[in-house]
């Protein structure tokens, strides 16, 4: 097997026992890095010191990730004008905040029947909100829902 040294200096090709008393004497664990290769290759370094800097590159990694929030709105087809504005109000705020905005309408009994009336609200919602969001997901009808998502313009 090769060995590598700690600070990356190689140490030439030895038998497995050999590397492992080299280890031994230093204090150090005998890690197998590239097992497929001929000869496979060992490297000399503290194992529990590699796994905590490395948890602690992840955890950094976490930290800096963008959590994308989705807020929603639930509306009807028969909704009021001043409901609607109340609603466009808030859906607004979020996307100013930059969360993404998930527009649920909610049929009831034979509204269902009508889909171009959501449709029409739908597009009315997303024209409303043109200023500070994108359309992401278009208009969908699933069952007794028609959902609608809009992202933050950038």
């Amino acid at each position: 097997m090769r060995l590598i040294d700690v600070n990356g200096e190689q140490l030439g090709v030895m038998s497995r026992d050999k590397a492992l008393s080299i280890a031994q004497e230093r204090g150090t664990d005998l890690v197998e890095v590239a097992p497929n290769a001929s000869p496979p290759v060992c490297r000399l370094m503290d194992y529990g010191k590699f796994l905590y800097e490395a948890q602690k590159r992840e955890r950094e990694a976490r930290k800096s990730q963008a959590k994308v929030e989705i807020k929603e709105i639930r509306l009807r087809p028969k909704i009021s004008e001043h409901d609607l504005a109340y609603r466009l109000r808030d859906a607004r705020k979020f996307l100013e905040r930059g969360a993404k905005v998930k527009v649920r309408l909610r049929f009831r009994g034979r509204e269902v029947t009508h889909p171009e009336v959501a449709l029409k609200l739908m597009e009315r919602v997303a024209q409303e909100l043109s200023d500070v969001s994108v359309v992401e997901k278009r208009a969908s009808r699933e069952g007794m829902t028609m959902l609608m998502i809009l992202a933050p313009n950038r």
